[in-house]
């Protein structure tokens, strides 16, 4: 029995938060908050939310639907919560939250060394702020640029080639039991927040005052940093990822392109590479 199947009982409303996030994705701004709402509710009565948990985030998704219109000083305070806000979310700061284990300690395939994979209750909602605040954050603001979008990604490409000369990564073909629960959270739950906070909405707002060259830059960088408990290798190579979602936003005009590099090669990784690394 598939491994998602199998632990249906433990992952379901986990699955409704999913949900939530495929819709606010794809537009359906009204389902993603009754979904949410749903999940928020299941959340406090299976104690993946304390009350404390829960009012942290009605404070934050009410400041961020107050921010869609602000303008002028409070404004600016506002905006500045919210990001401290989306910081705390994003590194577990904020109590209350129960971030259970869904994979402990597997692998990927023999050469790979073990993992752990947690359910973050905190960190996907702060795409729910950003769809609530960020006017900008799933419209498409150019044209998309097919040559230099297809670029991107292989730059992308190219850090698996780094990787191995510098032998952080080695081949590994392999289709773990959990590969199905795996892409799901990566994708709806890590690829698409880090990417509406990085991209969607850090980048797009850096772009409109210091230009492309520098927003995407400074967007990257501090992607980056963000990773530096994994070490310096891997802040350099989450930078230069950073780099290649950036440029895909900005040539494919959209919030999605930069989600669809970022979760394929995360995949990539698990399905032809020892993930998280080798033993």
């Amino acid at each position: 029995m598939p491994y998602l199947l199998s632990n249906l009982a433990d992952l379901w409303p986990w699955l409704i938060l999913m949900a939530a996030l495929g819709s606010g994705w794809a537009g359906f701004a009204r389902s993603a908050f009754a979904l949410l709402a749903v999940w928020a509710c299941i959340a406090v009565y299976v104690g993946i939310l304390s009350i404390t948990a829960l009012i942290a985030t009605a404070l934050g998704l009410a400041l961020a639907a107050w921010l869609r219109d602000a303008s002028g000083l409070l404004a600016i305070v506002g905006w500045t919560a919210l990001m401290v806000w989306s910081v705390a979310m994003g590194a577990h700061l904020l109590p209350g939250f129960n971030n259970p284990i869904a994979l402990d300690n597997v692998m990927a395939g023999p050469g790979s060394r073990p993992f752990t994979m947690h359910l973050n209750a905190d960190k996907p909602l702060v795409f729910f702020a950003l769809l609530l605040a960020w006017r900008p954050l799933l419209i498409s603001d150019r044209p998309l640029r097919l040559t230099p979008l297809l670029l991107s990604s292989a730059l992308a490409l190219a850090l698996f080639l780094i990787a191995i000369a510098a032998d952080a990564l080695a081949l590994e073909v392999g289709l773990p039991e959990w590969a199905l629960l795996f892409a799901l959270a990566n994708l709806l739950m890590t690829c698409l927040t880090e990417e509406a906070f990085f991209r969607g909405f850090l980048q797009k707002a850096l772009t409109a005052r210091i230009g492309m060259t520098g927003g995407i830059v400074a967007a990257s960088l501090l992607f980056g940093m963000v990773h530096f408990p994994g070490g310096p290798a891997v802040v350099v190579f989450a930078t230069l990822l950073g780099a290649a979602c950036g440029l895909g936003q900005w040539y494919g005009g959209r919030l999605r392109y930069a989600v669809w590099i970022h979760f394929g090669f995360n995949m990539l990784h698990l399905l032809f590479f020892t993930y998280p690394g080798p033993t």
